[in-house]
């Protein structure tokens, strides 16, 4: 695989594509693929996703869970020890069980586990706020595994509530909490982004922008409020980005989305710009 793309100092970038997805398609295990997105009603697989990398200029990836099932987080496992690429996996087990030490203790020994994820924007209002789902969280700490919150902008203030009953765990806010960019909205989705951010715990993907905006006729400057408010809250210490391939592709290729990126931060200077487009993704996951 070819080296990061230069930064302005002459000096290769490590890029890391932080957020992307695997998966054999099946219709009862992917109801969310409406008729809109039919494109994406077939398998996305590591041989396809090493091609789109090698195109892109990224070097390496996490891998983030789609279906919450056990057997996705050993089948992502899998497709990480065939593709070298993908660093890391963010993987699904039973939070709310009581058998979740033991699905964890079964994991111990995987390096490229480097956290987990619930779909929670798909979830009735208090998900955040359940004792057991949160007493499966507190496990997650001891063990050196990160959370991923997948949200939609309402659900930030259950964010934040849920962020501050677990000071010591690390985690991510997926695709910047899917603020409504086809509506032009910036408000109040802005402000609870700046209060999540107090939360020095808390970092952010810039990623699954694209979904958010209208597919057929987004513009890179109709993004560009939302990444400034990205970039204003969290910072470049605290952002990573990623694709959300291939669910990305209803509204952009897996290359034009890294030419969005790289436009948009392209006058960060380069320590920044080695920081989000990969040093805090291997930071913050401890990726090999």
């Amino acid at each position: 695989m070819r080296k990061g793309r230069d930064d302005e100092d002459g000096q290769a970038v490590l890029t890391i594509d932080a957020h992307h997805h695997l998966w054999r398609y099946r219709a009862p295990e992917y109801g969310w693929i409406s008729d809109a997105m039919a494109s994406l009603r077939r398998d996305f697989l590591p041989a396809e996703l090493e091609q789109e990398l090698r195109a892109a200029g990224v070097q390496g990836t996490v891998a983030v869970q789609a279906r919450e099932t056990v057997e996705e987080t050993n089948w992502l496992l899998e497709c990480a020890r065939s593709l070298p690429a993908i660093r890391g996996v963010v993987g699904w087990a039973p939070l709310a069980s009581d058998n979740l030490a033991a699905v964890l203790d079964g994991w111990s020994e995987e390096r490229r586990l480097v956290g987990l994820r619930e779909i929670a924007q798909g979830k009735p209002a208090g998900f955040l706020d359940d004792e057991l789902f949160n007493r499966g969280v507190r496990q997650l700490a001891e063990r050196n595994l990160t959370y991923d919150v997948l949200i939609f902008q309402n659900q930030l203030p259950e964010a934040i509530r849920f962020v501050d009953a677990h000071p010591r765990q690390r985690f991510v806010l997926d695709h910047a909490a899917k603020p409504r960019i086809a509506a032009a909205e910036l408000e109040p989705w802005r402000t609870h982004m700046h209060e999540l951010a107090r939360r020095v715990n808390v970092v952010c993907k810039v990623s699954g922008m694209v979904t958010e905006a209208d597919w057929e006729r987004w513009t890179p400057e109709a993004l560009r409020p939302y990444l400034d408010v990205c970039v204003e809250a969290f910072g470049p210490r605290r952002l990573m980005v990623g694709s959300d391939w291939p669910v990305c592709l209803v509204a952009a290729n897996y290359s034009r989305w890294w030419e969005v990126l790289r436009q948009y931060f392209a006058a960060f200077g380069a320590e920044e710009k080695r920081r989000i487009f990969g040093g805090n993704a291997v930071e913050f996951y401890a990726l090999p």
